[in-house]
């Protein structure tokens, strides 16, 4: 599948590339991208919170009244789940959320997503650029060139680029990975994806691994 390469004016250069139908041409696999975005989003998470139980709490262990002859309920102790500041009944403990993805698996689920976004036309290939120097306004005026103010907007980059990231960093609508960051949850996650023309050699060799 042929795509041509604008520039950062949002104009076309003449240039083709070919998008590979083993990554961008598939039949989708809803189930392998279940999967990945449920892992994805299960690792993500801390897993710290932690309430303290009766055992935890740091009070006195005398015996709060005698055992008979008052009227009232027994009691025992004041780290007793039934007064205020005692310990909490199953509060929750720090645990691990994480969910095991096969490899085989992630690879199917983002080159599934990658192609939902091939049948949606809702991938850009751009020359590579540059910034000189860290600069949100410029970033943003490429954005609008390329029509894509209005919708969130995924750049892929083959090498981490400070300028670029910093760049896009202050724009709610706009991120920017490496080819090596890139997941499900990113690509169904934002509307558009826009590749520089030199990643798009080593996102076909996806279809090949």
């Amino acid at each position: 599948m042929d795509i041509s390469v604008l520039n950062i004016k949002g104009e076309d250069t003449g240039k083709k590339v070919d998008l590979s139908e083993s990554v961008f041409g598939i039949e989708p696999n809803d189930h392998a991208i279940y999967l990945d975005v449920k892992g994805i989003l299960a690792n993500g998470r801390q897993g710290t919170a932690k309430a303290k139980q009766r055992a935890e709490i740091s009070r006195t262990t005398k015996k709060l009244k005698r055992q008979k002859g008052t009227g009232g309920a027994r009691a025992g102790s004041m780290r007793s789940p039934l007064f205020v500041g005692g310990g909490r009944v199953f509060g929750p403990t720090p645990r691990d959320y994480g969910i095991k993805v096969n490899k085989k698996t992630k690879k199917l689920a983002k080159i599934s997503a990658l192609s939902y976004k091939a049948k949606d036309q809702a991938i850009t290939v751009v020359e590579d650029f540059n910034f000189e120097a860290p600069k949100t306004k410029s970033f943003n005026e490429i954005l609008g060139k390329l029509n894509l103010s209005d919708k969130k907007t995924l750049f892929v980059l083959v090498d981490y680029n400070k300028a670029l990231y910093l760049s896009s960093r202050n724009l709610k609508g706009a991120k920017v990975v490496t080819i090596s960051e890139l997941n499900t949850y990113d690509i169904l996650n934002f509307n558009n994806i826009v590749f520089v023309e030199s990643s798009v050699s080593q996102i076909n060799e996806l279809g090949k691994k």
